[in-house]
């Protein structure tokens, strides 16, 4: 039962590009629409755990938010401009790479030559594989031409810098995970409203259907995040976040297969020597927590 419930996590946070692209909307109205939805789910969570919101808690949670926001509206970006296939594994092992270096330059997590030999390994993995996935066929110039490599890696980059913010952040605060859900989500749909004023959508993205639609992003997210607390007393910090990464399977191919998302077959060839990658890096990191 255990593992059933750590897999939902990966199941619903890879569902997540796959349901966004179907409902549509740009990505302020996307990113919009899901932190929407997240509070909702974190009224839910609040409720159902009533714990206690302190000033400390309140000014973490909000301030993860907004570096959510950065992170979750650039990777909105990419995949308009890159697609979900190349964005998500992409995202996934910057996202990695970059919180076990944080791990390791601020707290000094790798402690061992074990360690530093596992977690260098895990890394040149994560780095590699996002690189492979998003290795482009030269030959297929009629469907790369529509993609916009350099705009998406850099909405990436600073995508990876939104999400690093927002788990450092509430690790610098050490507040309760639980009492920080609510906050966060309040200072997530902060950053989103931001991310549509600058985007000059403010007025549209409200009224929208596709901001109302993509709610239901924020709640599968919300689902993900309430079963990973329920996965970690059950089957362990490491199993749960190695499963969880496991996501990236469902949204590389689920894109390809679903959303339509064109590859040749060398391209396909690049994606999953470079997702299985991200898989083992991602679960020798888990192995280390």
């Amino acid at each position: 039962m255990g593992i059933i419930i750590a897999l939902i996590p990966a199941i619903a946070w890879g569902s997540i590009g796959l349901v966004s692209g179907r409902l549509g909307g740009t990505a302020p109205q996307q990113t919009l629409g899901m932190t929407m939805g997240a509070i909702v789910f974190a009224i839910f969570t609040w409720f159902l755990y009533q714990p206690t919101l302190t000033s400390k808690v309140w000014v973490a949670g909000i301030v993860s938010g907004l570096f959510w926001a950065v992170g979750q509206g650039m990777q909105f970006t990419s995949m308009k401009k890159i697609g979900v296939s190349k964005t998500v594994p992409l995202s996934t092992g910057l996202q990695l790479a970059g919180n076990a270096l944080a791990g390791v330059l601020i707290w000094h997590e790798w402690k061992t030559g074990k360690m530093i030999t596992m977690g260098t390994v895990a890394v040149i993995c994560l780095i590699v594989g996002a690189t492979f996935t998003s290795l482009r066929d030269k030959n297929d110039k009629e469907h790369n031409k529509d993609e916009d490599m350099g705009a998406g890696i850099r909405a990436l980059i600073i995508s990876t810098i939104g999400y690093i913010g927002y788990t450092v952040i509430v690790r610098f605060a050490n507040v309760n995970a639980k009492a920080v859900i609510l906050p966060q989500a309040i200072g997530m749909f902060i950053g989103a409203v931001i991310f549509v004023v600058i985007s000059k959508a403010a007025v549209t993205a409200f009224k929208n259907r596709h901001t109302w639609a993509n709610m239901l992003t924020g709640i599968i997210w919300g689902v993900g995040n309430i079963f990973m607390f329920l996965a970690i007393p059950r089957v362990g910090l490491a199993i749960s976040y190695s499963l969880a990464q496991a996501g990236i399977v469902i949204s590389t191919f689920g894109s390809i297969w679903f959303l339509g998302e064109h590859k040749t077959h060398r391209e396909m060839q690049y994606v999953v020597f470079g997702s299985a990658l991200i898989i083992v890096g991602s679960t020798i990191l888990g192995m280390m927590q």
